[in-house]
């Protein structure tokens, strides 16, 4: 893990386009603002891990399916 030290309306640059910002620091929360690609998914780690935990249910629900088809 790489870890840095911004301040308000600082950068950091990952790759070669996708920027997070600064935004503003209240107390202990920071709030941070994220330039990148529309192709580029961007989720919070929590609903991140929701739609995976999601994505691999329904595979397995998938393969119980196909399995009960006997073919």
């Amino acid at each position: 893990m790489l870890a840095l030290t911004r301040k308000r309306g600082e950068s950091i640059i990952i790759g070669d386009n996708i920027e997070i910002v600064v935004l503003g620091i209240t107390g202990e929360q920071t709030r941070i603002g994220i330039i990148a690609p529309k192709s580029i998914a961007v989720h919070r780690k929590e609903i991140f891990d929701q739609i995976r935990s999601e994505n691999t249910e329904a595979t397995l629900n998938v393969r119980d399916k196909l399995k009960n088809l006997n073919l």
